[in-house]
């Protein structure tokens, strides 16, 4: 499985290292390793996630930068699974949790039925 993490709050990844993800992606892909990415710091991405993170599928700009990676990368939205770090919290936030949890999940899962697919 190849994970690919990117920073929400990035500004840009340079034209020359997205045509080596893309290259890379569709090196897996063509060997049918199933690609997904990780979109980390997205509290630190736009006001609506920064102020709840729960606000991650309603932020347009998230939702921009995701729709900018599938075109210029390859990995379709729905494998694109944003997450807040934990940085300067103390205690878990179930919120925070969740979004975590449920990457890994696919993680999971994608892990699984490539290796059901193949051995």
């Amino acid at each position: 499985m190849k994970a690919v993490r990117e920073a929400a709050s990035d500004l840009e990844i340079k034209a020359s290292v997205l045509q080596k993800m893309k290259a890379v992606r569709e090196a897996a892909s063509d060997l049918g390793i199933p690609q997904m990415m990780i979109v980390t710091n997205i509290d630190r991405a736009c006001a609506e996630t920064e102020k709840d993170v729960k606000n991650v599928y309603k932020s347009k700009y998230l939702k921009k930068k995701m729709l900018e990676f599938h075109r210029r990368v390859g990995i379709p939205v729905n494998c694109i699974f944003p997450v807040k770090n934990y940085s300067d919290e103390i205690d878990l936030d179930p919120d925070v949790d969740a979004l975590i949890l449920s990457a890994l999940r696919k993680m999971l899962d994608f892990g699984d039925d490539f290796i059901d697919k193949h051995f």
